[in-house]
Order: C-alpha cells, then structure tokens, then sequence
C-alpha cells in the first residue's frame, strides 16, 4: 500500500496504530542505515515487526513451520521515485505456504487487522 507520508512519519503512524490497537511492537530494523554502515547506499527501508502472540501462536500450531512468518514483518520502503510503501506477505499465502487450513479465521482476522494499520498511512 502506497502512504501519504514521508519514512519517518509513515513508521511513527504505524507505530502508534498498533500500539492503539493493545499489539505487540517487538524492533524495528533500519536496512539502510545497516546497509550504509557497510559501506552500501539503499533507499530508506525499514522492517517493523509486531504481532499479537495469542493469534499468531495458533498458526504455528497449526504448523510449527510457520514460525518462519511469525510475529509478522512490515516493510516501509521508498522507491527510487520518493514514493513511500507499507509491503507484507498477504496472510493467504502464508497459509498456503505452510498448508495451513484449519484457522480459516484467525487468517481472517490477521488480514483484517494488517489491513486496519496500513489503512492508517494510506494515500
């Protein structure tokens, strides 16, 4: 989803979106600044991770796999023309990847809440 907002403000707003929401904030990664420590450019990219444990546990028991895409990341990039994007793994797909088909719901309800905080910094 594209944000109406530069990195800085877009990360802040998603921030405070799930901390509104009672989830879970664990780090935030800054892959540019890492990336220029080692002596290579990269646009600003950011990698937030959250989740709320009791909804994303039920996933790995499903499939103890699917750990891999748990908490759930978010990622705030700017393109090469300052455009500024919230990008995740749509929820369906994890499913499928780890042939998950018993938390019908709990899917649902995990794309309804991604879906809720990149609605916050939507263009």
């Amino acid at each position: 989803m594209q944000s109406a907002y530069p990195v800085a403000e877009t990360i802040d707003r998603i921030k405070q979106d799930i901390a509104a929401k009672g989830i879970m904030f664990f780090f935030a990664v800054d892959q540019a600044k890492l990336a220029g420590d080692a002596g290579i450019q990269l646009r600003p990219s950011t990698l937030l991770v959250f989740g709320n444990p009791a909804l994303g546990s039920q996933f790995i028991t499903s499939n103890p796999l699917a750990a891999i895409d748990w908490p759930v990341r978010l990622l705030i990039t700017q393109d090469e023309k300052g455009n500024v994007w919230a990008v995740y793994n749509a929820f369906d797909a994890i499913a499928r990847r780890h042939g998950i088909t018993d938390r019908k719901e709990a899917f649902e309800k995990a794309s309804e809440v991604i879906g809720s905080i990149t609605s916050s910094v939507a263009q």
